[in-house]
Parts: C-alpha cells; structure tokens; sequence
C-alpha cells in the first residue's frame, strides 16, 4: 500500500486566519496534513528569518482531527522548524497560505505567503502559495479553497522538478464567471509608493506607507491580465535570481 504522504500547511495571516482554516479543508482528503503557522500576522515579512531572539513552538487544537502548531516567529522560521523540529523531515508537498490579498506580479517579493512556500522549495519540496484577491477578514474562501484543492492533487499526482514552487492568485469573482486555472508569467507591474505624513498626540511625525499598483504589462499570458479576466493565475516560480541574458552580455563585452 502507497504511503500517505505529508503536506505541510503554512502561511503569513496567522494561525487563526479564516485562510487558513480554508487551506486545511482544501488538503486535508490529499493526505496527513500538519500545520505549522505564525502566532500572530506577518504580512510583508518576505523572506526574513528570527536570528536575535528565541523562537517558541506550541501545539494548538485549532484545527479537529489535525496536528498543528504556532510559532512566534515568521513564515520562513516555520517551515524550517517544522522540517528540523516537527516532522524531523523534508514533507512531501507544502501549501502555504491562502493570504487575505494579492501577490501578484511584483507582490511576490514582499509576500510571507510566498516566501515560507520558497524556503519549502529550496528544500526540494514541490510548494505552493494560494491568495486570494480579497482583503476582507469574512472573505467568502469557497472559491479559493476548490482552487486549492485542484492544484494540490495536481501536484501530488504530477512528477514535479525538484524544487518546484507555484504561486497561484484567486480573483474575487462570482462563480458563475469564474472561467478556470490558466499557467501565466509574473507581470511586469509595480507599486508606485508614497509615504503619507501625520503627527501624532505628542505632536511628533509619522510615516503612513500609501501608494497605488501600476500594472505596467500589456501582455494577455501575465497573472495580472488574468485574473482580470476572470480567471485565477498560476505561475512558475524560481528563486535563481541572475539575470542570465546579461550575464552573457557582459560576458562577451566585458571580457571577464
């Protein structure tokens, strides 16, 4: 008999995140699920890891019938505790997610949703991030959660490359329109940022981070065009970060 696989589920909205809840549903009749999740939301924490202060892991019964357990630190400390500390292990999958918002396109780089999937993938562990495009606390996640679900069967039953990470974005849409899961590239988009100026009861200034998204892509294969579109987004992602065309450019005129 086939060995029940383990999927490990995470994420950035804390432990007790509506998101999550939906996360665990999505996955839990795909094999034995373990959470491992913030104590508190780490939204923006990106890639960061816990290096100046202890870290603390308690089992919690949040979840019936699932082992899961919060940790004060960020997203990427709990898949590394979970792997070094929990499942004494690589898992075979991890979920992480669903986040209460969008990391599309550029959003990637600053998302803990996709940074503890990353930390996962650089492990060899074939991973994925759910968002969805509501920001909402009482988001409607029936939507997100049957996505979830179909691309994490997907995975199981696909001989994945190592390392191997998606991020999947879910858009807020009635599901009479909703049109289906369509493999894109990241859009070339950005935030175009200000920082609102306040003063305080004690009479000393602020900084309120603002700003608005530009989608600077007219392409129709990005997540952006998509999810516009009435579809959710998945695209490839990888963490090799060098600019191979220029490296090859540089190369040939630099001659080094």
């Amino acid at each position: 008999m086939k060995e029940e696989i383990t999927i490990l589920v995470t994420n950035d909205d804390g432990i007790t995140a509506p998101g999550i809840r939906a996360l665990v549903n999505a996955v839990k009749s795909l094999g034995r699920v373990v959470v491992v999740a913030p104590d508190s939301p780490q939204s923006g924490k990106g890639h960061a890891i816990t290096i100046g202060t202890p870290l603390r892991l308690d089992q919690v019964d949040l979840f019936e019938g699932i082992e899961a357990w919060q940790c004060s630190g960020t997203p990427v400390d709990c898949v590394k505790l979970a792997r070094a500390k929990i499942l004494h292990r690589r898992p075979d999958i991890c979920v992480s997610g669903i986040n209460h918002g969008a990391n599309h396109s550029i959003n990637i780089i600053y998302s803990g949703t996709m940074s503890a999937a990353m930390e996962a993938a650089l492990e060899g562990v074939p991973s994925v991030g759910f968002s969805y495009l509501d920001y909402r606390y009482d988001a409607d996640f029936t939507l997100p959660q049957q996505v979830a679900h179909e691309v994490t069967a997907k995975m199981i039953n696909t001989k994945l490359p190592e390392g191997t990470l998606f991020n999947v974005n879910i858009p807020v849409i009635d599901s009479q329109d909703y049109k289906g899961l369509r493999i894109c590239r990241q859009a070339n988009a950005k935030w175009v940022e200000e920082f609102e100026e306040r003063i305080d009861p004690h009479s000393k200034k602020y900084y309120w981070l603002t700003g608005e998204f530009r989608n600077l892509d007219n392409g129709e294969d990005t997540d952006v065009w998509a999810l516009e579109n009435g579809y959710s987004s998945l695209v490839p992602v990888q963490y090799d970060l060098t600019d191979y065309k220029l490296k090859q450019q540089l190369i040939s005129e630099w001659k080094c």
